[in-house]
């Protein structure tokens, strides 16, 4: 089969639906490709580049009546009558906004899928192109404030005096705002961010951000997304974001959920009260803004001197990269739908990822899909069933005396071994009951989060290995001698070396 990448016919627009890299890799799934005449020139690849990779370079005609056609932004009228009978569009078509163009891909006798529909689930993370543009928007939203700005994110002391470092408030901390949280921790701003979603805030202090809780329990949706706020949530977000907006220099908002009307997060008295110089950034314009006051596509300076940009067209700020990694997120599509490496388009709606993202097939309209649950509830405890009559329970909490009992009981087996077992087995036990207990208060003890930086601590074991090894050192047997050099020397490596990583990695964590 032949995959067709087309030139967006969108004057603004500046991405390509296929990069010289991401064709190799679809020639190696086993399609010839056809890339339309100065499909990537905007996005600096020229058409020589396409040819080295194993492309042809075609016209128009030829990419449209391919059976595979691969584009960015949904085709109008004009373009969907250059399909051909049984083709298959691949592009970002938006079907909760666009329902008439729902009905024109169902009314011809083609195969549509739209890639902003993939579900979000963990296998089909890598084709995901709401993630991909979403964090290149989250970047380039600091770079353009940063910009406009005009002072230092970083605090610096120099001989004329002291710079403050800039104040930055991320409101959403989804992928575009933590993008956004990384950059502006990267250029030296204090960067503080909010997020309905209480489970982020170690995914915001790890890049940088100071997490600002909003103490009000809210809902999580099966979709990815958090669900609607509530009138308390919302009402105690408001403060929140009024707060700040006195206190920062910098507001970036990231709130949007497709297929819906974004938020209102800053109303126009917050922006009222921010400081001349002052920039908001609001990545939802397009879905009608978090930012009272923003004109979608365009930056505007209020009266009190607030610059709020309102920018949908930050992805295509950076063209090549967004091709690119747009390009790779459909490369991993058709990996899924090429199952056997031939160069075959294999449509399984068995499949809930494919399923979810094919919106009319040969007439048939299949949007929307069935539901995809994305998060799993709790699972319900089982009822506990009465005890028989006469009969106690079977499981039943271990007493405070019942552990004391134990750990006596342990104790005075432990002291009857040391004094009447045979050497050298009270050595080798007493290195057992060491390993167990600083296994047990090293690993069980550290919080989940901070198992990776720690997890060397767990050295400790193997210093307890050393001790073992050094006592069979004093053994004359030439089977045991030898293994127990080699044990201290691999275990003495293993100690120094995982040191000197922990400490290598804490550095990397010290903005000094």
């Amino acid at each position: 089969m032949r995959i067709g990448v087309v030139s967006e016919t969108s004057p603004e627009e500046t991405r390509v639906a296929a990069t010289p890299s991401t064709v190799a890799q679809l020639v190696k799934l086993g399609y010839d490709v056809v890339v339309e005449r100065g499909a990537g020139t905007s996005a600096s690849f020229p058409d020589a580049d396409y040819l080295t990779s194993g492309a042809a370079v075609g016209s128009a005609a030829e990419a449209w009546g391919s059976d595979i056609v691969l584009s960015v932004n949904a085709p109008g009228d004009a373009e969907l009558a250059r399909l051909r009978a049984g083709a298959t569009l691949i592009s970002w078509l938006s079907p909760g906004l666009n329902p008439a163009l729902v009905d024109r891909l169902a009314a011809l006798p083609i195969t549509a899928l739209a890639v902003d529909a993939v579900p979000r689930i963990s296998r089909a993370q890598s084709m995901d192109v709401l993630s991909s543009t979403a964090n290149i928007a989250g970047y380039r939203a600091v770079v353009e404030a940063a910009n406009e700005f005009g002072r230092f994110f970083t605090g610096q002391v120099t001989a004329a005096g002291k710079v403050r470092p800039a104040r930055v408030l991320v409101a959403g901390a989804g992928v575009a705002g933590l993008a956004a949280i990384g950059t502006a921790s990267s250029l030296g701003a204090v960067v503080r961010a909010t997020d309905p979603r209480p489970e982020v805030a170690d995914q915001v202090t790890s890049i940088g951000g100071t997490y600002l809780p909003v103490e009000v329990a809210v809902e999580q949706s099966a979709d990815g997304y958090a669900k609607a706020t509530s009138e308390d949530y919302d009402r105690a977000a408001a403060e929140l974001y009024s707060a700040q907006a006195r206190e920062v220099d910098i507001i970036i908002t990231t709130a949007n959920i497709p297929g819906r009307e974004a938020p209102k997060l800053i109303r126009a008295a917050d922006v009222a009260a921010m400081r001349s110089g002052s920039v908001i950034v609001d990545l939802a314009a397009a879905n009608g803004g978090n930012v009272e006051g923003t004109v979608p596509g365009q930056k505007i300076v209020t009266a009190n001197g607030v610059t709020i940009i309102g920018y949908t067209d930050l992805a295509r700020r950076l063209p090549a990269q967004a091709s690119q990694l747009y390009g790779q997120n459909l490369v991993n599509l058709l990996k899924l739908l090429t199952p056997n490496k031939d160069g075959r388009l294999v449509l399984d709606h068995d499949d809930i990822v494919q399923r979810a993202v094919t919106v009319a097939q040969n007439g048939e309209k299949l949007y929307p899909p069935p539901p995809v649950s994305v998060s799993a509830a709790p699972i319900a405890a089982a009822p506990r069933e009465p005890a028989a009559a006469g009969r106690p329970e079977s499981k039943k909490a271990l007493s405070t005396g019942g552990r004391v009992a134990l750990i006596a009981l342990g104790l005075a087996a432990l002291l009857a071994i040391m004094a009447f077992a045979p050497a050298p087995l009270p050595q080798h036990f007493t290195v057992l009951i060491l390993a167990v207990v600083i296994g047990f208060y090293v690993i069980g003890k550290v919080a989940h989060a901070l198992h990776t930086p720690l997890m060397s601590v767990t050295n400790a074991i193997s210093g307890v290995i050393v001790v073992g090894a050094m006592l069979q050192l004093r053994t004359d047997d030439p089977v045991t001698l030898p293994l127990a050099g080699v044990a201290v020397l691999l275990v003495s490596i293993n100690i120094f070396g995982g040191f000197a990583v922990t400490r290598h990695m804490l550095r990397m964590f010290r903005k000094d």
